[in-house]
């Protein structure tokens, strides 16, 4: 699952490293630093994409707060299936 964020501020560092040490517990990755905008990619179970999508991005929040990133509007939502993955 990827899902990323768009603000006014430039991200730092230090800012996105916070969000890779939260988003890391789900085996994931962030992304963002020196940009306007912040992300991570991750694994999430789910039954449909929907579903999939809606879970990543109440986890994706609550990374996002927990890290102290400002608060943002969700520009991007990329949702990939283990058997869409494989055919990649």
């Amino acid at each position: 699952m990827g899902i990323e964020a768009e603000g006014d501020s430039v991200l730092t560092r230090e800012e996105i490293v916070e969000l890779a040490d939260v988003i890391a517990a789900s085996n994931g990755i962030a992304t963002g630093i020196g940009t306007h905008k912040y992300g991570a990619q991750f694994i999430v179970e789910a039954d449909s994409r929907e579903d999939a999508v809606t879970a990543a991005t109440q986890q994706f929040l609550t990374a996002a707060k927990k890290a102290g990133l400002p608060t943002a509007p969700i520009v991007r939502t990329e949702a990939v299936s283990e058997e869409e993955e494989d055919l990649l």
